[in-house]
């Protein structure tokens, strides 16, 4: 079945004429801006935040072209990893009508956001393996499923999915499949970007998170095609990435080799601190990880958990999900915050 961009949008996406704000309108040089109702006499700051900013981000995608040999123009950048999967929902889905498949255990956010946007989930439970079970997927695919999550590395378990089964699902699946990447800084194993001119169904997310350091920031990034770049564009808010972010984003951008040092640093502190793990007789597994964190099986997920919160540690519990019971997930710390875990731990047994 030959991909066709236009059979998943909605009809009232392709109608849609966008609000076209002030600098939308005027995107070249001039010292006078009467355009835009802002406050001329400038802001208590000291840089001039009394003006809007880019509404397209471009400086910032500029800077993630040369970091990420991607064109500047396919990227998108959202508030956060979450306005990207929001966004999708409200392009390609039909409330009420079309539907997702998820793979759990993995990010909560697919599911939620489907929820609020009224579009139908269909899981797919990941293998024992925790790789995808590309068979059941493939089965429960119908005319009005348009959307397919696959997290790689994955959360909460932290595994990479096989790239012959994402590629496989990418020359199978009829709809958009989003790669949601925002561990890959920590990975051995490739970005899916490099395929974006192979596979016009894709879309990468990654984002300024996790191994740039910028939680706070909220920047999360999409890499597609032209055609599903202009559409998303088309439906985000018009400033939706605040002047504050992307300039710090492009102070931080500047710093990939101090980036790359933390990257090494928090790889080797995973290592260290699994083997150190597996010592202590409550620990039943440490599953593989290419994350900047990874999951733990104990005997009681819920009263370890007490006993480090009680102790000024804090984890994430994910022993609801499923294939996650007694499952602990804990993200890399600092040396010194791993040695603080590891001290709790000798007093636990």
């Amino acid at each position: 079945m030959k991909f066709e961009l236009e059979n998943l949008i909605r009809d009232n996406i392709k109608k849609l004429k966008p609000y076209s704000s002030a600098r939308h309108e005027f995107t070249g040089e001039a010292s006078v801006f009467l355009d835009a109702n802002e406050n001329a006499y400038g802001s208590p700051l000291v840089d001039a935040f009394n003006r809007y900013p880019d509404p397209l981000q471009w400086q910032l995608k500029f800077q993630l072209a040369k970091i990420k040999g991607v064109p500047a123009e396919n990227i998108f950048i959202g508030n956060g990893s979450d306005e990207v999967i929001d966004l999708a929902y409200r392009i390609f889905c039909n409330p009420a009508k079309d539907n997702v498949i998820v793979c759990p255990p993995t990010y909560g956010m697919y599911e939620v956001s489907a929820n609020i946007n009224d579009v139908a989930i269909k899981k797919v439970n990941l293998l024992p393996n925790f790789q995808l079970d590309v068979e059941g997927i493939l089965n429960a695919v119908d005319e009005n499923t348009k959307l397919l999550f696959v997290c790689s590395p994955n959360n909460p378990t932290g595994n990479n999915m096989n790239r012959s089964d994402v590629e496989l699902l990418l020359n199978n699946f009829p709809g958009i499949i989003i790669i949601d990447e925002a561990y890959i800084n920590y990975s051995s194993q490739k970005s899916f970007i490099q395929e974006l001119t192979e596979y016009s169904n894709l879309i990468v997310m990654q984002t300024l998170s996790k191994a740039w350091g910028l939680a706070a920031l909220r920047l999360g990034l999409a890499y597609a095609s032209l055609d599903i770049i202009d559409v998303f564009n088309k439906v985000k808010p018009p400033y939706n990435v605040n002047k504050a972010s992307q300039m710090l984003a492009l102070d931080a951008l500047v710093n990939t080799g101090v980036v790359n040092d933390w990257i090494k640093e928090v790889v080797a502190e995973r290592e260290d601190l699994a083997k150190e793990l597996l010592n202590f007789s409550f620990v039943q597994t440490i599953y593989p990880s290419d994350a900047n964190f990874f999951l733990m099986k104990v005997d009681d997920a819920d009263k370890l958990y007490d006993y480090l919160a009680g102790n000024g540690v804090i984890v994430r519990n994910r022993s609801k999900e499923i294939m996650c019971e007694n499952c602990l997930r804990i993200t890399i710390g600092t040396p010194e915050e791993n040695k603080q875990l590891l001290n709790l731990l000798n007093k636990y047994e």
